[in-house]
């Protein structure tokens, strides 16, 4: 499964980088983007290589705890970045918000159900609603924060079918799995063939996206660049060509 080998990533246990090279590990919804984040720098740094991760956020942060050679950290939400300071994990100094998004509501493109508002997720004939387990995922996390300032947490929850990130989510969906979910907007933007949005959710915080250097023995000398990079007008223009709105 594509979402299994995206949130797999650069597995613990992977060689170290070397001087050249840069390891960055990011949340899965910055799979696309980054890559090209990644092609732009490398154009603009001859020689040096930019290797890419992706997964939920919290399982990202907890590969770097467990000793991945990773050299910076992207979160699609502040509270694993938090966890990130408070494991010594990233330096602190570093942490910059890059990007902001928003969560949305989607369906397959052909579902005929008829769907117009997340209340209509009560009804009989929505079975499976998925998004991203809260306890790991970011989005996941807004979901539910979302879903509780309307009312609908508990009248979704029984009808949940938690993904690991938010690419699965957005799989399940685009293939038909299940009649609703709840993704990133700039996810729901990669697939507009197989999903369609239904509505944007209220957000009761911003939907931030924090970026920091990892604090490690060896960390590359140019993944302050890359940060750097990532804030810079170029690379604001190429996550704001992914859908991606400035913090």
């Amino acid at each position: 499964m594509y979402a299994a080998v995206v949130a797999a990533g650069f597995a613990v246990g992977t060689p170290a980088a070397m001087a050249d090279e840069i390891v960055v590990s990011a949340a899965a919804s910055l799979t696309n983007a980054f890559k090209d984040v990644a092609k732009q720098f490398e154009a603009k740094h001859p020689g040096t290589k930019v290797l890419t991760s992706f997964g939920a956020s919290d399982v990202v942060l907890q590969q770097i705890v467990n000793g991945a050679p990773a050299d910076v950290f992207a979160s699609a939400d502040e509270k694993a970045m938090d966890k990130a300071v408070a494991q010594k994990a990233v330096d602190p100094a570093t942490r910059k918000d890059f990007a902001r998004n928003g969560v949305v509501l989607i369906v397959p493109t052909d579902s005929k159900l008829g769907l117009h508002d997340v209340k209509d997720l009560k009804r009989a004939d929505v079975k499976r609603v998925t998004y991203g387990n809260p306890a790991s995922v970011p989005v996941g996390r807004y979901t539910e924060a979302s879903l509780k300032q309307v009312g609908m947490w508990q009248a979704v929850q029984p009808k949940a079918v938690l993904a690991q990130n938010v690419r699965q989510a957005l799989d399940y969906v685009a293939r038909g799995e299940v009649e609703a979910g709840f993704v990133f907007g700039t996810d729901a933007a990669i697939m507009p063939d197989k999903v369609k949005v239904v509505q944007a959710l209220p957000a009761p915080k911003p939907v931030l996206y924090p970026i920091a250097v990892v604090a490690r023995k060896g960390v590359s000398p140019h993944a302050g660049e890359f940060v750097k990079f990532v804030l810079s007008p170029q690379g604001q223009e190429i996550l704001a060509h992914y859908g991606f709105k400035k913090p």
